[in-house]
């Protein structure tokens, strides 16, 4: 579509003179006038690109008839007596010719991703055209690149599923590391924790690393056999979609016969719209596939790990315990071996009162106590009898002699 015209050529009819147009110029019977003010055009045609599909570009157009003498008169030549609708289509024909014949030598994205290299060529390959006419290209912009398949908008949507996938491939290992470094913190930690502590006992030991081998055997299979179903469920997918695309390519085959042109447009859009689709899904599960087995394995070594490392610190601490209470048994058998008599009354001053507790237990759980004497002084002298035979009897039950204890001597009135 244009968007303004030229102006018509007006004859002089009678026998006026023919105009000069210098030594080169032509004769005529017919004098005209061409305008030499900048006109537009804005045309708009289908056009197939290097990848056999019809492309949308539009552009604007600005030109004028050149004022050089030699170049005006080549402009006579081919427009005088011609009206405005004449003139745009002849330039307008040129112009979308040769747009056409670079649209076949450039891809779709070239085309959409440069415009200014594609404007660049077609000023470069029809100005010497339409200079030869006596026309001057003022500017040549193309104003969009679009196509009636979605062409375009299939390339985003696909380089958005590439950003998507790389996105997800980013987050995956930022979890692994992130969980990488969560053990390797929490092995430091456990190290400066129970670095005062010692080994757990041998057996112990022996149980707490079997168990955590057959914990981490059966982590590493149950993770194995998951992802080998994940991984044979994506196959079988895959081949099934292989195999349907493979049927609907025979059938496109049968048409070959009919309609040639028509099975080229259908292969072109089978690839477009199934093929490769299905082949970044494929590609996209595998990566998750691959992602997810990695993530799985790490964390099973780690947890096998860490149970190790609890089990050596828990073996470190009751190692420590034990030695510990060795070496109190070691410290006070010296000590009894060194005080001899003195070491083991101590004991038994210390284990009197757990004695009495024992022995009086009983009684707590006695309300009163009514002591019956037919003599006045009785009890007195069954109580004086009772704290005498505590010496005897502990001495025969321990082999220590309570009654060389000053205390005990005074209150029973038993002399040394």
């Amino acid at each position: 579509m244009l968007a303004v015209g030229f102006p018509l050529l007006r004859p002089v009819l009678g026998n006026p003179a023919p105009p000069s147009l210098g030594a080169r110029g032509p004769s005529s019977p017919v004098s005209g006038s061409l305008s030499s003010s900048r006109r537009s055009a804005e045309p708009s045609a289908p056009s197939p690109g290097q990848n056999c599909l019809s492309m949308l570009c539009p552009f604007g157009l600005q030109v004028k008839i050149m004022t050089e003498k030699e170049l005006l008169a080549v402009a006579c030549e081919q427009f005088l007596g011609k009206n405005v609708q004449d003139i745009k289509n002849v330039v307008l024909q040129t112009l979308e010719g040769h747009l056409r014949s670079i649209l076949g030598t450039l891809t779709v994205e070239q085309i959409y991703q440069d415009r200014d290299q594609f404007a660049k060529l077609v000023r470069e390959v029809a100005a010497p055209d339409v200079g030869r006419m006596g026309i001057e290209i003022l500017s040549f912009t193309i104003k969009d690149v679009y196509d009636k398949v979605n062409y375009l908008s299939s390339l985003g949507k696909t380089q958005t599923a590439v950003v998507q996938r790389d996105a997800d491939i980013g987050v995956a290992e930022a979890e692994r590391d992130a969980g990488i470094r969560e053990a390797e913190c929490k092995k430091e930690m456990l190290d400066v924790k129970f670095m005062a502590d010692t080994k757990v006992a041998d057996s112990r030991r022996a149980f707490e690393m079997q168990k955590a081998a057959f914990s981490q055997e059966i982590n590493m299979k149950s993770a194995e056999a998951q992802l080998a179903y994940e991984l044979q469920g994506a196959k079988e997918q895959q081949k099934i979609r292989q195999e349907e695309i493979e049927i609907e390519v025979v059938q496109r085959r049968r048409q070959i016969d009919v309609e040639e042109k028509e099975i080229v447009r259908t292969d072109k859009e089978l690839i477009a719209t199934v093929r490769l689709p299905a082949e970044a899904e494929a590609h996209r599960m595998q990566e998750i596939a691959e992602g997810e087995k990695v993530k799985q394995v790490l964390i099973a070594h780690a947890e096998g790990e860490k149970i190790r490392k609890i089990g050596e610190a828990e073996a470190l601490v009751i190692k420590a315990i034990g030695k510990a209470e060795a070496e109190k048994m070691k410290l006070k058998a010296e000590a009894y071996q060194q005080y001899g008599e003195a070491a083991k009354m101590a004991l038994v001053l210390d284990a009197l009162p757990h004695i009495a507790a024992k022995v009086s237990a009983p009684l707590s759980k006695v309300d009163e106590i009514v002591i019956l004497s037919g003599e006045n002084n009785k009890m007195t002298s069954d109580v004086n009898r009772l704290l005498a035979e505590i010496p005897a009897s502990v001495h025969a039950l321990t082999g220590v002699d309570l009654s060389k204890i000053p205390l005990i001597q005074k209150a029973t009135g038993v002399q040394a």
